[in-house]
This record gives structure tokens, sequence and C-alpha cells, in this order.
């Protein structure tokens, strides 16, 4: 069975990014060579991404120019964009997903392969959270205050309590936090 990680930098005060939609400028106070690292690293284990709408925009635009070793990971590896607006997904390997996020991700991960993930795309990880479908946080913790922006986690009903996995510090103030749900 797959397993399915969310991975996002996040902010002190928990915004994954600004009060406008991509306004992430604040990545590049941990960007370099660690985290460069750990981001190859991590993506070993990976076989497919999975993005909302907007983190697929966004991404498409950017990577699909780049180049480099993580490019070149972002540009070839299988993705889903889950949409139920976009009319077509044309970033190289992307397939899109209209309906159900929740039943398409439920029937991937039940499929052998390598690790499943998510980059920003709060709003669809609020809702694969809500379905108990995400088995593991990452979050780089970034040592800003923004004092407003987008919120990685959105209000729910329901508290989680987590169990921490792993820290990682890096020299650039950047912390990898690792996390599951916590066994009861």
């Amino acid at each position: 069975m797959r397993r399915l990680i969310m991975w996002n930098l996040v902010t002190l005060d928990g915004f994954f990014e600004g009060p406008f939609s991509w306004e992430i400028d604040w990545h590049d106070y941990v960007w370099g060579e660690e985290l460069e690292q750990f981001s190859i690293e991590q993506s070993k284990s990976a076989d497919m991404l999975l993005f909302g709408r907007v983190t697929y925009q966004g991404m498409a635009a950017y990577w699909a120019s780049e180049k480099g070793e993580i490019a070149d990971f972002m540009n070839n590896i299988p993705k889903i964009a889950f949409s139920r607006t976009l009319e077509r997904a044309e970033w190289n390997n992307t397939r899109l997903v209209k309906e159900n996020a929740e039943q398409e991700v439920a029937r991937l991960k039940q499929q052998p392969g390598k690790d499943l993930f998510i980059f920003g795309s709060a709003n669809l990880s609020s809702t694969l959270t809500e379905h108990g479908l995400i088995d593991e946080y990452r979050l780089g913790l970034t040592p800003v205050v923004l004092g407003g922006g987008n919120p990685l986690f959105k209000a729910s009903p329901t508290r989680m309590r987590m169990e921490l996995v792993e820290v990682r510090p890096l020299k650039s103030g950047c912390v990898i936090l690792r996390y599951q749900l916590e066994r009861k």
C-alpha cells in the first residue's frame, strides 16, 4: 500500500503562502544546498505528485522551463491535478481529475508503488486530511512571521493529535518536521 505524504514549507505563524495566491518569495530565505538535497532525497521515494488547481498552475508555470535534477523530477514524474474548473492539464505527465478527490486518492493508495506526495494545495490537503488519507505531514518550518496569508491547515471540527517522527534542523534556520497521526 502506498503512503500519501504532504510536504510544505510553512511560516512560524502557520502560512504556506502570503495574502496573495502564490506569494512564496519567503521560500528564498531557506532555500539552499541542504534543502535542495532534502528535496532530491525525498523525491526518490515518490512516484506521483498530487496538486490542487492553484498549486498545479503555479508549479507548471515555474517548473516547465527550469533545468536541473529537481526540475527533471518535477517535469517527468506522473502528476494528478484535482480541479473542477480546469479544462485540461497540459504539464508533462499530468492527468486531470475533476471529481471525488478522496475516492481517487484512496484508490491510488491501494495500488502498488512508491509514495504519493502533495505539495502546496492546502484546500486539497484539507479534504484529504478530513478523510484520513494523509499518512505523513512533512513541514519545513521557516523562520519568518508573515502576519497574514493562507493557512496551511484549514479550520476543522476535528482535533488531530500528531506524533513526531523526525526533526532535522538546517543551517538556514529551517527545521524539517515529520509528523504522523498519533496512534491510539
